[in-house]
């Protein structure tokens, strides 16, 4: 007997209009939504190679760079973590991971598939790793490459990079940074930090959906991972050498293809997401049309904001407080308070969104993010307002009504920079 399909199957999708103020995704900005409705085009059509080169300009900035290897890998962030690291590392090779977080543990789990020699340099979650540790490190392990996350949302902390990558490269070593949670948010300087390659991805600070990776690649490191190419035969073209190191071994996520595929060699590798490069180009020109500066104060507004309304509730915040994100702030759930139900009455009832938290935080903390379109002041008091009385049903004891004066006060005031 033919099987009867569930008529839902054939409504259009209709999502609630949910207020996403999590660690993320957040809620698009509607520019970009409109331009992702934009016709496709074939990929080596000219206007959409100049689309490509387009987004290569707008992203320099962004992660404050010159380098020409800007660009997007096709895939959600991790797509751009795992390019990177399949593309600069080789099996039998030392990496020396900071870990301060989930994500620093995420590092370690592909650097293992790959093959890597992994050493560590590690802080308690909701700290992070004094430079003298990282180059105390170095030295001691000799690594290859030295990876890092700048802002681990899994414990809301971001790790200072100035003099990062200069330590890197008195000891000869490569270096990488995801900037997937900061990116769009928090100042990004890969010239001024001196670091090789940064990772991003568009749905958090930069207000998209996720789907598309922007990259950025010094020339030192393009060097290293062009010593790696091997073109797959199906596309190989007059002139193009391969290299005398190991095959990258993904074949997509090899950089040195792609690389190959945003040059003016346009080589085939794949078919480019339109529709996420469309995205992706938009979300560049809303901040860059805001100016960054201010997007990182309103960010860093944002955050205070968010901060000060949780301890006018009587609620602790969570982790390192010089060393906090400004765009995702972690708070310990009272010990009376179920933090799911609490969760769920904020979703079902006033349609917010709250994160909860991985690993050893799992049920301790809540994590709310005011990122991108959603780094607003109303949506901060909004947010407040309603986990204010999701607090107070769920029995929890709390000041009434401080939360959100409180809030706006530390938005208004002075100190640009300052996270709470």
């Amino acid at each position: 007997m033919p099987v009867e399909l569930d008529p839902l199957l054939f409504g259009e999708i209709d999502p609630p209009q949910r207020l996403l103020m999590g660690p993320g995704p957040v809620n698009a900005h509607p520019r970009v939504l409109r331009a992702m409705s934009a016709d496709l085009l074939g990929q080596f059509d000219p206007e959409m190679t100049g689309y490509m080169e387009q987004v290569m300009a707008l992203y320099r900035p962004i992660f404050g760079t010159k380098n020409r290897w800007t660009m997007l890998v096709d895939g959600t962030a991790r797509a751009g973590i795992e390019a990177a690291l399949v593309s600069l590392v080789a099996p039998g090779e030392t990496v020396l991971v900071v870990n301060f977080g989930r994500f620093g543990l995420l590092l370690t789990e592909i650097l293992t598939r790959i093959g890597a020699r992994i050493e560590t340099v590690e802080a308690p979650w909701g700290e992070v790793v004094p430079l003298g540790a990282i180059e105390e490190a170095i030295a001691r392990t000799s690594p290859r490459l030295v990876a890092t996350i700048h802002g681990d949302t899994s414990t809301t902390m971001a790790q200072p990079l100035e003099g990062f990558g200069a330590l890197c490269r008195a000891a000869g070593a490569l270096s990488y940074v995801d900037a997937t949670a900061t990116i769009g948010g928090m100042e990004l300087a890969a010239d001024r930090w001196d670091v090789d390659v940064v990772t991003g991805g568009l749905q958090k600070c930069l207000g998209g959906p996720s789907g598309s990776a922007p990259i950025t690649i010094s020339d030192g490191a393009a060097e290293h991972i062009f010593a790696r190419r091997h073109t797959e035969a199906g596309i190989r073209m007059k002139g193009l050498e391969d290299g005398q190191g190991p095959r990258i071994a993904s074949n997509y996520f090899d950089l040195a293809m792609i690389m190959d595929y945003w040059s003016e060699k346009r080589l085939n590798h794949h078919t480019e997401a339109t529709s996420m490069l469309y995205a992706a180009r938009e979300c560049a020109r809303v901040a860059l049309g805001e100016g960054l500066a201010a997007r990182y104060d309103r960010h860093t507004r944002s955050g205070r904001a968010m901060a000060a309304g949780l301890r006018a509730m009587g609620l602790t915040v969570f982790g390192d407080n010089a060393h906090r994100m400004t765009n995702v702030t972690g708070v310990h759930i009272p010990d009376s308070v179920d933090g799911e139900a609490v969760r769920a009455m904020m979703r079902d009832t006033f349609e917010i969104e709250i994160g909860t938290a991985f690993g050893p935080l799992q049920g301790r903390i809540w994590r709310l993010g005011a990122m991108g379109y959603n780094a607003m002041k109303h949506k901060v008091l909004i947010t407040l307002g309603a986990l204010e009385a999701s607090l107070r049903a769920h029995g929890f004891v709390l000041p009434l009504g401080e939360a959100v004066p409180a809030a706006i006060e530390a938005w208004d005031s002075a100190g640009v920079g300052e996270t709470a």
